[in-house]
């Protein structure tokens, strides 16, 4: 097949996956489902549950009596733009990577025609050769990372109105910003986002979440719920297999919000400025898996207690 037809055919595919936050998710866990190799795939799938529930949440009772609409459909837009982006990045790569195994053979220089970052390049290169899942994954997660930081997190828009706001700021020190796994065995396991505006420290965080997912004794009960659990975006998708609910209405999102139109002006290789990467591959400390059900129990009261009040002034 010609170069031109393959990228051809992987921007449609990338462009018609790239809807939503369902079709994102339902894609990156169809993905790994085939490729288990690619770890990067089932991780991304279940960031992206947590950002479709996320992005409902803000439309549930609780959530609008704590946030104001404009502010609300901001964080929304936040959301939907980084999980865009991320996904027209990641995606293609994904698709190159699955044709380069059919063909058993990978054309490199369809990545750099694809406007995949040198970093990118490099480690696709040593993946093919050494075959290293883990350290592929790593570069992923970096790679993403760097990848929303000029269009996202540094846009204007979301400096000044999402990340500088207050309600952002008490949020995150309130520890209400998370990245949960749910699991068949009813519970859940999970890591806090910290210092999420810094590059460095959500690296740290999909790295941990990494070493999480894959972990031994709860990896295989994460995955069932993947499997077992088609996504909707609402928060029921999992608290429909526990003993308890949280009493908020969890709406589900395609019923709740309409299809964003996103563009990419200018794509602009992140690697070219930032030389010293391979700092983000140094080990960290071995993560072991702890239950976080009832301390997600205890945040979801605080909220119910904070919207109560903020209700009664």
């Amino acid at each position: 097949m010609k170069q031109s037809k393959i990228i051809n055919e992987i921007k449609r595919k990338t462009e018609i996956g790239n809807i939503d936050n369902i079709s994102r998710t339902v894609i990156y866990e169809g993905f790994y489902k085939k490729n288990p190799e690619i770890k990067w795939a089932l991780l991304a799938g279940l960031v992206s549950r947590n950002a479709g529930w996320n992005m409902t949440d803000l439309k549930s009772k609780w959530f609008q009596q704590l946030i104001t609409g404009p502010f609300s459909d901001l964080l929304f837009q936040t959301f939907e733009r980084a999980n865009w982006t991320i996904f027209a990045d990641a995606y293609p790569q994904l698709l190159w990577y699955e044709f380069s195994k059919k063909q058993k053979h990978a054309d490199f220089s369809l990545l750099k025609q694809l406007e995949v970052s040198e970093f990118m390049q490099k480690e696709w290169k040593w993946f093919w050769d050494f075959g290293d899942e883990e350290r592929l994954c790593t570069s992923l997660i970096i790679n993403e990372q760097f990848t929303i930081e000029e269009p996202v997190m540094k846009h204007p828009l979301y400096q000044k109105k999402v990340f500088s706001s207050l309600v952002y700021f008490l949020e995150e020190h309130a520890h209400m910003s998370y990245v949960i796994f749910p699991s068949m065995e009813k519970k859940i396991y999970g890591l806090y986002v910290r210092n999420f505006k810094k590059v460095k420290s959500r690296i740290w965080l999909g790295r941990q979440l990494q070493s999480l997912l894959f972990h031994p004794e709860i990896h295989d009960s994460i995955y069932q719920f993947c499997l077992a659990t088609v996504p909707t975006g609402s928060r029921n998708d999992y608290e429909q297999y526990f003993r308890w609910s949280t009493g908020n209405t969890s709406p589900k999102l395609r019923e709740t919000y309409p299809i964003v139109a996103h563009h990419w002006k200018k794509k602009i290789d992140w690697s070219q400025s930032v030389k010293k990467t391979e700092c983000y591959f140094s080990n960290l400390r071995k993560i072991q898996p702890v239950d976080r059900t009832k301390w997600l129990q205890k945040k979801w009261i605080e909220i119910y207690l904070m919207q109560k009040v903020k209700g009664s002034l």
